[in-house]
């Protein structure tokens, strides 16, 4: 696809604010004008998301122990990883750890916790956190704590979490090779209860676990679907002791070509470069960062080590990008 007909499917993609096609993200997909693909996607990001950058923090609230079986993850039992476990992280180290972000300009703020969902029981003490947090801070909450029923994500919501996360993962046709103890039905009924109660939705998942690029649009084009708010896009760091961890690292342009891909199916969301980023050269985070991204997770991604908070604000200024909260897209 040449420059030209990248621009035109950018300006219809803007003034209709729909995203591609499957043939056309395909066709994109496979385009040798690589700039020219990711200064389109930068220019749908900054006609609805501007220069303000969607910045969110986790921390691992609930280490290993996890009964499920998915072939990427060092916090399941099925694998010898060698993973750090605990089943509460301190009280005191999650209030240090929001305020410290507070203090960095980071807008959002989430517990994540290991395990196909936490019980009633546990849920009591992550409830009395998100209480404090919303009473001491000002950040935006959000929780990624399994497959929870539409009881326990409104008690969520109660304490103050707005938004829920549960990754999709993967395309469809992937899933089953990936993970056989729950299925993206399973993540999907979660997905729509939470949204019944008017919570937003965070669901993205990772590239690089042996996808093809078929399977990277029919990804996006589900989280279309789905009308979820925010995409994290993870790139596979591959753990020693799981199944993956012989798996080829995806090329750096790969990785830049999908970002971009992405925001012509996706124009509306927050696209949210996550965990696996820190590998990137510096010339390839500016690109990503200035071809269609408009989010990161940033600090460090539950069991790896992520790109500093002074490192990513480093770049964002250099590059005239705000953490200023967004603005949201118009309609």
């Amino acid at each position: 696809m040449k420059p030209s007909q990248i621009n035109l499917i950018a300006d219809r993609v803007i003034s209709s604010r729909k995203g591609v096609s499957r043939d056309e993200a395909l066709s994109l997909m496979h385009t040798d004008h690589i700039d020219a693909l990711c200064d389109a996607a930068d220019r749908i990001r900054k006609t609805f998301h501007g220069n303000h950058f969607d910045s969110c923090s986790i921390v691992n609230a609930r280490s290993g122990m996890c009964g499920e079986d998915c072939k990427w993850c060092a916090q399941t039992r099925h694998h010898d990883t060698r993973c750090v476990t605990y089943n509460f992280l301190e009280e005191d180290k999650t209030m240090q750890a929001a305020r410290m972000n507070e203090r960095m300009g980071i807008r959002r703020f989430s517990l994540v916790t290991s395990g196909r969902r936490v019980s009633d029981r546990d849920l009591d003490t992550f409830c009395h956190i998100y209480e404090k947090l919303r009473k001491e801070t000002d950040l935006c909450l959000c929780a990624s704590m399994g497959l929870l029923d539409q009881r326990q994500l409104a008690r969520l919501k109660d304490a103050g979490v707005e938004r829920y996360h549960c990754n999709m993962e993967t395309s469809p046709r992937m899933w089953p090779s990936l993970c056989t103890t729950h299925s993206q039905e399973d993540k999907r009924n979660t997905i729509e209860a939470a949204r019944r109660l008017g919570m937003a939705i965070c669901s993205g998942g990772i590239i690089g676990m042996g996808e093809t690029t078929e399977d990277r649009v029919d990804f996006a084009l589900m989280l279309r679907d789905l009308e979820v708010e925010s995409v994290p896009m993870n790139i596979l760091n591959p753990i020693k002791g799981t199944p993956l961890e012989n798996t080829p690292l995806i090329p750096e342009e790969d990785i830049v070509r999908c970002a971009a891909v992405w925001r012509f199916i996706l124009p509306l969301q927050t696209i949210r470069f996550a965990g696996g980023r820190g590998r990137l050269s510096k010339d390839n985070m500016r690109r990503i960062f200035t071809g269609g991204i408009d989010g990161a997770i940033m600090g460090d991604m539950l069991t790896t080590i992520g790109n500093t908070i002074e490192e990513d604000k480093s770049l964002l200024r250099s590059l005239d990008l705000s953490l200023e909260p967004p603005h949201p897209p118009e309609g």
